[in-house]
């Protein structure tokens, strides 16, 4: 999964004749997933596995084969990308660097093949019969509905971004060196057979991509042929390489990837400054100067004791309080995702239904696509800004920029509300359904009014 980043913005919404050849294909191939929960799919996408033995056995650990050797769950992925989507795809305007990249490993090294500009499928198809190159289709669930569905229940599963690649390998042709990534990878084989290596990590649970050349990474520890229906997964720092045997025609695969940057490092570099921050207001020696010239001089060993006995305080800090605060992560993360799969025909996401009254019963929708945090007033530019309760959802985000990196089309989607309407919200996230006239706020109008700012982004429904 590459890291969020991209040339272009702009990138047009998918047609009709898509969506008509994506039902099309669902008819064909019936679904071997579960939609019904994200634990019902990810169950369904390591069956015959069970869930507690993954995380068990496999998870961070090592390496899993599925090999299925099954009509219907081939034929299933195979509807989900294909060689022949590409023609189609190209006309809609694809980029190079983009959307596609063309590459080849050349005597350990990658070769980039792209040329400049829109992506002709003409050429793109000679790089690949002529020049044996490999076509790596970048974040395929913007045009594929399938994947739309099943990585934004991986998303809702895992509470992390989930991105995918497409890679289609001519025979007798190796797309990449031997390389490990920084995310956790699940791949399904579509069409035809790829041979795989993978060899024991020299950075366990690496935190970047990196090339390892053949001298440095011994013999495999694994070697199979994946076929139509199987399925690998391998964690973030398994070194890999894999190549289209002879005599197969060509092979596609997707890489379904995620929990980059989701380390607890991560979340500590997130959330240790609110803490400090919080610790800092009640506890007196967090407030005291550091030492003259302190950061002008190398550490000294007293510097570091002090150092050390701070974060021992904020540890007691955090046992007190039990709340390690996480916003930026959680912001990240909602900001970006898939936005809620309603199907490439349906309406955009509009308030529908009774509007909520004192008297009504509301129940919280799209769940797993909402958070609420407490953090400073940012509309408050004041010295002292008072805390605010934020509710932020991915309802509208933008499936045609998922894990593209377009960082200026960004837009946190949500409400601000008094830290008064907190134990409300709360309870409204707790429970199945509420009444409005039970929320914990001091006036029906209070009630009302958060009932129908949540009714009108669609958050919650009334029965």
């Amino acid at each position: 999964m590459p890291k969020k980043g991209g040339k272009h913005a702009e990138m047009g919404k998918e047609t009709q004749a898509q969506c008509k050849r994506a039902k099309m294909e669902a008819a064909c191939s019936p679904s071997v997933m579960s939609f019904e929960s994200p634990e019902s799919l990810f169950e369904s996408l390591i069956s015959p596995i069970k869930e507690e033995v993954f995380f068990r056995e496999y998870w961070e650990q090592k390496p899993l084969l599925v090999q299925r050797n099954d009509p219907l769950v081939a034929a299933y992925y195979q509807s989900l990308f294909q060689l022949a989507d590409l023609k189609e795809l190209c006309s809609q305007g694809l980029y190079y660097g983009r959307d596609v990249n063309v590459c080849r490993c050349v005597n350990g090294k990658k070769k980039v093949l792209n040329k400049e500009g829109k992506v002709n499928y003409m050429q793109l198809k000679k790089d690949f019969d002529q020049k044996k190159a490999t076509i790596q289709f970048h974040q395929p669930q913007r045009f594929k509905e399938e994947l739309w569905k099943i990585q934004e229940k991986l998303e809702c599963y895992f509470g992390s971004l989930v991105g995918s690649n497409v890679y289609i390998t001519p025979q007798g042709s190796q797309g990449l060196p031997p390389h490990y990534d920084d995310v956790e990878v699940f791949i399904l084989q579509l069409e035809g057979e790829k041979h795989w290596r993978l060899y024991k990590p020299t950075v366990h649970l690496a935190r970047e991509y990196n090339v390892e050349s053949e001298d440095r990474i011994g013999n495999p520890t694994h070697e199979f042929i994946l076929k139509p229906g199987d399925l690998l997964y391998f964690p973030r720092g398994t070194i890999h390489q894999a190549d289209t045997p002879l005599g197969i025609s060509y092979s596609t695969h997707v890489t379904i990837s995620t929990y980059q940057n989701n380390s607890w490092g991560d979340f500590l570099l997130d959330a240790i400054p609110g803490l400090v921050f919080d610790t800092a207001k009640d506890d007196v020696v967090l407030r005291t100067s550091i030492p003259r010239r302190l950061l002008m001089v190398r550490a000294t060993t007293d510097s570091t004791k002090m150092l050390s006995s701070l974060l021992r305080r904020l540890a007691d800090r955090l046992e007190n309080t039990r709340e390690l605060k996480s916003s930026d992560m959680k912001k990240d993360f909602i900001m970006n995702r898939l936005p809620p799969c309603l199907g490439c025909d349906s309406d955009p996401l509009t308030p529908g239904g009774r509007l909520p009254k004192i008297d009504s019963k509301i129940r919280l929708q799209f769940r797993d696509h909402a958070i609420v945090t407490v953090e400073p007033d940012q509309e408050n530019n004041d010295e002292i800004r008072r805390e605010m309760v934020y509710v932020y959802h991915s309802l509208k985000n933008r499936r045609d920029t998922h894990m593209m990196g377009t960082e200026d089309d960004t837009q946190t989607h949500g409400l601000r509300f008094p830290l008064s309407y907190l134990d409300a919200l709360k309870q409204i996230w707790s429970s199945s359904t509420v009444n409005v006239k039970d929320l914990n706020l001091t006036s029906d109008e209070e009630k009302e009014n958060l009932a129908l700012s949540l009714w009108s982004e669609c958050l919650i429904e009334v029965l």
